[in-house]
């Protein structure tokens, strides 16, 4: 018996302002989690981040309920988050010891 998750996402942690795409997102499509609902401004891939909530420029991206990453841009709910609009917080440590 295979698993069909309800939703197309998964939010980690109550915290996050992402979640993972439990399937490929086609832009357009509607995504439901509880009671939160949004469009998906992009196509996002499997396994990728859609963001929950606007992400301003400089903010943390939560996942796990932890700092992913920073904004290197704007992104808006719906929008996809990936290396061309998240700088690795990881890398940033290594990066300024």
């Amino acid at each position: 018996m295979s698993y069909i998750p309800k939703s197309k996402v998964i939010r980690m942690d109550a915290n996050d302002n992402c979640a993972t795409a439990l399937k490929d997102i086609k832009k357009g499509e509607k995504i439901e989690m509880g009671d939160l609902f949004l469009t998906a401004k992009q196509d996002i891939p499997f396994g990728h981040k859609i963001a929950l909530d606007n992400i301003k420029k400089g903010d943390f991206v939560k996942k796990y309920g932890e700092i992913i990453g920073l904004a290197i841009n704007d992104i808006k709910t719906g929008e996809w988050i990936h290396v061309h609009n998240l700088e690795s917080h990881y890398m940033r440590v290594i990066k300024n010891g």
